[in-house]
């Protein structure tokens, strides 16, 4: 056997190699796990602090409006910057995200050392620092696009997201011993440190970046949602997902209550499943790098239907033995989802165009988690915890039923999208804006 024709041994030979050895990515990858594991401990402090600020009575509205302010506003920024940011980099988008970050969370722990911070404060701190993230998801996405072939796109895609999962293992118990010590103003102090390494990262590793191809007139603000809508595999892409994320926010109000009034169970209970879960998401997440020879559509389609299907023993009278691996089996398919569905937008949009249609579809996605959860509430008094979760799982397997029978094979020649800028790797496949749903095979 000539020497080029042995197969590479383990590491070379996994999916993860190309990303991990890149010479950009692998000095980003360290700013990245930093940030995320910063994140995955805000996930407690948010919370904590507006607990803490909030008048006597009005403790539930005010960490709901919190945790509303740390998410929502990214739907709002996507429109208005959507001129300004348009043609930048995936590095300049995801720098700028994280400057504005840790300066907005930076000011939280100042206005406290200054007894300022209120509980209005606080509140509109974290709605500043939340503007660009739509922004910033879609400039990560969109720096893989220009430093990776196609081939490498999910492999990347869900190292990114990897980082993301085991932060949510590791953060919230790190915070929890960290606001004990130091309160929890403190803990967002390192989330906001921790931004402001990422945004170093993006500014020293890739000083310049890549820029994406110029756009000839000035776009309007909503040009990535012009952009979904000229490709029918995106805009079912983004039905699907709306759909699939809306159906999961009834589970924070579900579960809880589940666990406390059915099952009898306490917190220890519930933290069981969440770790199952995030346990699952774990190992999932592992495992999508090697899905990158599997079809787009239908490892989307099967997602959805394998989560709704993992989902339904929390919705039956089984026993907590059946329905926790059970939800471990859920978080393992929750996994490649979003990895999935980020490198059918990466093979079907270039140049300029990938960012804004990331960011416009972003600003959709945010909205679908907390309106399920806002469902959740009235369905859960309505029909009791265990039916809201029998009801959101038969949904999400009709959800992927629905995509299946929708889609349709590709036809005709692989077409071109933008024109790319020469600055990365040529792209192996583009879909054409006609595109069917049920097109995306490798």
């Amino acid at each position: 056997m000539p020497p080029d024709a042995v197969p590479p041994r383990f590491p070379r030979s996994s999916p993860y190699w190309p990303v991990v050895s890149h010479p950009l990515l692998r000095r980003v990858l360290p700013g990245l796990a930093v940030s995320a594991l910063g994140d995955g401990m805000a996930l407690v402090a948010v919370t904590w602090l507006a607990l803490q600020l909030a008048p006597q009575g009005q403790r539930g509205t005010w960490t709901a409006v919190a945790l509303a302010a740390y998410t929502l506003p990214s739907a709002a920024g996507t429109i208005a910057f959507g001129r300004l940011l348009a043609g930048r980099s995936g590095a300049q988008l995801a720098g700028w995200d994280a400057v504005l970050r840790a300066g907005a969370l930076a000011a939280i722990p100042a206005a406290h050392l200054a007894g300022a911070l209120s509980i209005g404060v606080y509140v509109a701190l974290l709605a500043a620092s939340s503007l660009l993230h739509s922004w910033g998801s879609a400039g990560r996405f969109t720096l893989i696009a220009e430093l990776l072939p196609e081939r490498d796109h999910l492999p990347a895609n869900a190292v990114f997201a990897i980082l993301g999962q085991a932060a949510t293992i590791a953060g919230p118990p790190l915070a929890g011993l960290l606001i004990g010590v130091a309160g929890p103003v403190w803990v967002l102090a390192l989330d906001a440190l921790s931004f402001a390494v990422l945004a170093l990262t993006y500014r020293l590793v890739v000083p310049a970046g890549r820029r994406a191809a110029p756009t000839e007139a000035i776009p309007s603000r909503t040009a990535g949602f012009g952009v979904i809508r000229e490709h029918r595999a995106l805009r079912g892409l983004l039905a699907v997902t709306f759909g699939f994320f809306l159906l999961f926010g009834p589970f924070y109000v579900a579960m809880p209550v589940l666990v406390t009034e059915e099952l009898r169970g306490s917190a220890t209970t519930l933290g069981l499943y969440y770790t199952a879960f995030g346990a699952g998401s774990l190992l999932g997440g592992l495992a999508t790098g090697h899905l990158r020879r599997w079809p787009l559509w239908p490892t989307i389609i099967g997602i959805v239907v394998g989560f709704g299907a993992a989902m339904l023993p929390l919705g039956l009278d089984v026993p907590v033995g059946l329905s926790l691996p059970a939800f471990a089996l859920a978080g393992l398919l929750w996994a490649p989802y979003t990895s999935t569905s980020m490198a059918l937008f990466q093979r079907s949009v270039t140049g300029a165009r990938l960012p804004q249609a990331l960011a416009a579809h972003g600003a959709v996605v945010v909205l679908a988690v907390p309106l399920g959860t806002m469902l959740g509430g009235p369905l859960t008094a309505a029909l009791g915890a265990r039916h809201t979760l029998l009801l959101c799982a038969a949904a999400t397997i009709a959800l992927g039923a629905v995509a299946a029978g929708l889609a349709r094979p590709h036809r005709g020649p692989p077409p071109t999208g933008d024109e790319p800028d020469g600055t990365g790797p040529a792209p192996e496949r583009r879909l054409r804006p006609d595109d069917a749903v049920g097109s995306g095979t490798p």
